[in-house]
């Protein structure tokens, strides 16, 4: 686990960590997560790397049909619902 400096309100990519609701484009959907750091912290946002690796398997690269995907540790579960819809 890496642990990140983290001041309230300073820096560009925090605010989007507090904003109540994130909302992602993949597998022809429409994805709405809500957020929730102040209350449940780290594992209530949508992280950057679960974004990439997102984008990454909407790319085709990698067949998830018929296969089982485990999602640790990716924030809200944006990674597993991609996976799931592709």
């Amino acid at each position: 686990m890496a642990l990140v400096p983290y001041e309230e309100g300073a820096g560009w990519g925090a605010r989007q960590l507090h904003s109540p609701a994130a909302t992602y484009r993949f597998a022809s959907r429409t994805i709405r997560l809500r957020q929730d750091w102040r209350r449940l912290g780290v594992a209530a946002v949508v992280w950057d790397a679960a974004v990439v690796l997102c984008a990454y398997l909407e790319m085709g690269s990698t067949d998830l049909r018929d296969r089982s995907v485990i999602e640790l540790g990716a924030g809200t579960g944006l990674l597993g619902i991609v996976a799931t819809l592709l």
